[in-house]
């Protein structure tokens, strides 16, 4: 019952829904990620092609199929461990383990009964994936399959690389080669016992569909209800592995987000989210790539990405022979060494309360009438003073973990700890604090608004991260010079207000009678809207393609067009390498600041009058962002423009008055 109510909590915390599901990966907070296969044994390295390989080699190096195949019968990884593998995954605080069954070589680790091009092919004749999965509950991890989409090596998987001029697709069916996924997945989620994570790659090119996701999503949940499954089935949006998904709460969006190779700044509540990361620069073994991150450095990475609530997968790049690289190894035990003391700022938390910390982050722990905050001290002062800024609320205790109780006074809007002057450890000192009920925190309120130039009224709503204190705010209209302090009475916010006229908003944190944060202010500007076009001949979408790679939208007004369709709809064409342009003529029939959301996978932009609007330029996956113009009554010029390098195609657009529904737009350029 406690670790339910626990799992309730930080679910609430996030502004998640509890789901029991994801409960145990919500609490393991680290996992650890494993690229190996064929690729292993050239070691990132291939004839005249460098150095610089690793998984992708038989692209980036330009491998013949013919002469790829061939290292089935050189990967013999005799001193392959799994035992050891996962006490090392174990020892090092990790609670599940991610390896690819299959890589995008179309290579499969385990004995597959649908290929050829497997493990037992080789001298090694064991399955990996079976081995792993009865050592993975001995040590207490959750074993996990990493799982290719793409598949360069069945004859059925389109496109070709772009490189294989020899390599025909005569005959080549992707409903084939879907059955052929299916069934190798329905193996994985059969014959080796409960699985933590189905963890999908390899989703962006363009013969892979939404729907196609949907059905490979139904399938894992299907064979195992109780199987998490990433966003990467066709929603995942980039690199960055978060932005494209409002809405989406399951499906073919996945159960969580996965941003690679990157921190995200700050994530929203209601979304579980995972960064997958390096060890060194490589995913998969590359012999020459020594270009390994301290274990300081990985250890903060760990405290930074726990303390905005998401996962750390780190990667492991094992070598041929079945061990890992020497500096992986050193740089997991001295991470267990770490959570050895350290874990339970780790596992188990939710993210931090605190805005931000100059000298760290922190997590915290909830208890029946108390919280356990960790404070993660990247720069442990020499002075033998921590000030714990914005701190209130009663303090019950401080401990370093590993360590001796710390003195400490409460003080205004702050808490100062006396801590021992050397850092408990060379990487990150933790010093819990706990304090009565939930943690109130002193900040600057924040000041929110779709815009902050409108034509009518804008609705303005301020909030605070903590609760128990209240939010004072004033209005001064612009055309009132007068000082603040002789201007009006405050208002006691409690909920969104309207702002009319030009005019600053100040506002203010108060416990009680007393002010506790400084004061924040934003200015609201309302401004003519722009003044329409005098053209009204023209009506309808006019749209100009045009073909080429780019990886920025280019200049279209230097580029040939290929052909100009009049009268058409915003419906982008769904093929690689090219780009379109659609013009027209946009009529507001009530003057007022319109919103746009545009939505596209690649880059797209949209000009009205001339000036951009919005601006979703640059290789990404399915994206929206949003954009504001002050449009008066009348038409106004309209241009999108739009491109896609390669994987999925989309384009789509949205239009409405600001604090009204949005529409789709098709073929009729009209606000009402």
């Amino acid at each position: 019952m406690i670790e339910l109510l626990a799992a309730t909590a930080i679910a609430l915390h996030q502004g998640a829904q509890p789901d029991p599901k994801l409960d145990w990966w919500r609490d393991a907070r680290f996992g650890m990620f494993i690229h190996w296969g064929l690729y292993a044994v050239p070691a990132g390295s291939w004839e005249d092609k460098g150095t610089g390989h690793a998984e992708w080699i038989r692209t980036t190096a330009q491998i013949p199929l013919e002469t790829y195949d061939k290292f089935v019968h050189e990967f013999n990884p005799l001193n392959f461990d799994a035992d050891a593998w996962c006490e090392m995954a174990s020892d090092a605080g990790m609670g599940y383990v991610v390896i690819t069954s299959k890589h995008h070589d179309g290579f499969c680790l385990f004995d597959s009964q649908h290929t050829d091009f497997d493990i037992m092919s080789t001298p090694f004749k064991r399955d990996i994936m079976k081995e792993l999965a009865e050592a993975a509950p001995k040590h207490d991890v959750r074993m996990s399959w990493y799982h290719s989409i793409m598949d360069w090596h069945h004859p059925d998987y389109l496109p070709r690389r772009g490189w294989e001029k020899q390599r025909a697709d005569d005959g080549a069916d992707m409903k084939r080669y879907r059955n052929y996924l299916h069934n190798q997945v329905t193996e994985l989620l059969t014959n080796y016992g409960p699985v933590g994570i189905m963890w999908f790659d390899g989703e962006w090119e363009s013969t892979w569909r939404g729907d196609y996701g949907r059905e490979l999503y139904e399938l894992c949940v299907e064979l195992q209800p109780e199987v998490i499954v990433n966003n990467r089935l066709g929603a995942r949006g980039g690199m960055e592995g978060i932005t494209g998904v409002e809405g989406f709460v399951g499906g073919y969006a996945g159960d969580y987000m996965t941003p690679e190779q990157e921190i995200p700044d700050a994530v929203g509540k209601g979304i579980d989210w995972e960064t997958c990361m390096t060890m060194n620069d490589r995913w998969g073994y590359n012999l020459l790539d020594k270009n390994f991150k301290s274990t300081t450095d990985l250890l903060q990475k760990l405290s930074d990405i726990v303390s905005k609530n998401g996962n750390f997968l780190l990667n492991i790049g094992p070598k041929p022979d079945g061990t890992f690289p020497e500096e992986s190894v050193q740089r997991l035990s001295e991470i267990g060494d770490w959570m050895d003391v350290n874990a339970k700022a780790i596992h188990g938390t939710v993210g931090s309360p605190f805005k931000e910390l100059e000298w760290g982050r922190a997590t915290q722990k909830f208890h029946k009438d108390s919280t356990t905050l960790y404070m993660h001290v990247f720069d442990w002062p020499s002075s033998g003073s921590l000030i714990i800024p914005g701190l209130a609320g009663e303090v019950l205790s401080a401990r370093v973990l590993g360590g001796d109780d710390v003195p400490f006074t409460m003080e205004a809007g702050k808490v100062r700890l006396d801590i021992p002057r050397a850092k408990p450890n060379k990487h990150i000192g933790v010093i819990a604090v706990e304090v009565q009920g939930k943690p109130v925190i002193f900040e600057e309120p924040t000041i929110s608004a779709p815009v902050t130039e409108f034509v009518q009224d804008v609705e303005v709503t301020l909030d605070v991260g903590s609760e128990g204190l209240e939010i004072k705010y004033w209005i001064v209209l612009k055309r009132n010079e007068l000082a603040l302090d002789n201007f009006m009475v405050s208002f006691t916010y409690d909920g969104p207000f309207i702002v009319s006229e030009s005019a600053t908003v100040y506002a203010q944190c108060f416990d009680g009678e007393i002010p506790v944060s400084s004061m924040v202010s934003k200015e609201f500007i309302k401004v003519t809207p722009w003044k329409p076009s005098h053209r009204t001949a023209r009506e309808g979408i006019c749209k100009q393609t045009y073909n080429g790679t780019w990886d920025t939208i280019p200049d279209f007004s230097k580029l040939d067009v290929v052909s100009t369709v009049e009268g058409t709809v915003i419906k982008c064409a769904d093929k690689e390498f090219i780009g379109e342009v659609y013009t027209g003529l946009l009529q507001v029939q009530n003057s007022g600041t319109i919103v746009f959301a545009l939505a596209s996978d690649d880059g797209s932009r949209l000009s009205i009058d001339g000036k951009v609007v919005v601006d979703n330029d640059g290789l990404h996956g399915d994206r929206g962002k949003r954009g504001y113009a002050p449009l008066a009554r009348g038409n106004h010029e309209f241009v999108l423009e739009w491109f896609n390098k390669s994987g999925g195609a989309t384009l789509e657009l949205q239009i409405g008055k600001l604090g009204g529904p949005l529409q789709r737009v098709t073929d009729r350029l009209i606000v009402e």
